[in-house]
């Protein structure tokens, strides 16, 4: 069950990883992915820079993570999923955004998912 489990978690990774390197690489390819149009000058600088960020930060981290057996590289990812998916659906109830169930989903389950981990892979705090 293990082994499942941190195949599971590498896809993981490795998807956050292919995700951040497009943003760095090829942003106009993935901002429909997301709802976005491309922004221009400094707003694209930040689009692109905190989007490769998030993504290749959720990727380290859990690479981190299966590579040390620490549990507290699992946290980071949860964290930033789990903020996320609740700025989500703040921006539904209080600034009429469209409910992002489709983000929302994955963003909960990948990180039930790392919490589960970070409790059966995880062999030091």
């Amino acid at each position: 069950m293990n082994k499942i489990l941190s195949g599971v978690v590498l896809v993981t990774a490795i998807m956050f990883l292919v995700t951040g390197l497009r943003w760095l690489v090829a942003p106009a390819g993935i901002v429909p992915m997301f709802g976005l149009t491309l922004a221009e000058g400094v707003g694209l600088s930040s689009q692109i820079g905190d989007m490769s960020a998030f993504f290749l930060t959720l990727a380290s981290s859990i690479l981190i993570a299966l590579i040390s057996g620490r549990r507290c590289w699992y946290y980071p990812p949860i964290m930033l999923l789990s903020f996320t998916a609740v700025g989500r659906v703040l921006a539904w109830l209080f600034h009429d955004a469209t409910l992002a169930l489709d983000l929302i989903g994955p963003e909960v389950v990948v990180s039930i998912i790392l919490l589960v981990a970070s409790r059966r892979l995880a062999d030091k705090a």
